[in-house]
């Protein structure tokens, strides 16, 4: 078995070495912006759903309060048919 390598080869692998520890290291940069988003985006789920339920539960007060008129939904609240 000989032991002598060729020096383009040695150097090419030393920059596929190179390369791939940049990209191990970007993948798990990427990896934990993914999960702070992800963590980000629940956070802002629940916060959009306590809010819609404390409008919600305003505007039956509202509805309660106001008895000559029954609760409905305003026209700005109604989806556009195209959804």
């Amino acid at each position: 078995m000989t032991t002598s390598t060729d020096p383009n080869l040695e150097a090419r692998l030393e920059t596929l070495e190179s390369r791939l520890a940049h990209q191990d290291d970007w993948l798990e940069t990427l990896d934990r912006t993914v999960i702070a988003q992800q963590r980000q985006i629940e956070t802002l789920e629940r916060l959009t759903a306590l809010m819609a339920s404390q409008l919600r539960t305003l505007r039956e007060q509202q509805g309660d309060a106001d008895s000559t008129a029954p609760f409905s939904a305003q026209p700005h609240d109604e989806l556009p048919p195209h959804y």
